[in-house]
């Protein structure tokens, strides 16, 4: 199973990280500090959500539990709760 929120498809992205960009007086460090390749990943949580009459279990971005929370719905389903 993949890294994917299976509402909004975020999944996750690859970049770079550098533990500072320039040296605290000004381009000593330059070769210090190389970018190391990173991932950053979405916040997904397993949660039970209720669609129509129906349990299902799915993973889902933390984003999209707050919209479900607030508004019931959340990209092309109308009616979905939580459990």
């Amino acid at each position: 199973m993949s890294y994917i929120c299976e509402i909004c498809l975020k999944k996750s992205v690859t970049g770079s990280s550098q533990k500072h960009k320039r040296g605290v007086a000004g381009k000593r460090w330059l070769h210090r500090a190389p970018k190391t390749p990173r991932i950053f990943k979405p916040n997904l949580q397993r949660v039970t959500v209720l669609i129509g009459n129906e349990k299902k279990k799915i993973r889902l971005c933390a984003k999209c539990i707050k919209r479900i929370k607030k508004y019931n719905s959340v990209g092309s389903y109308k009616s979905i709760r939580l459990v």
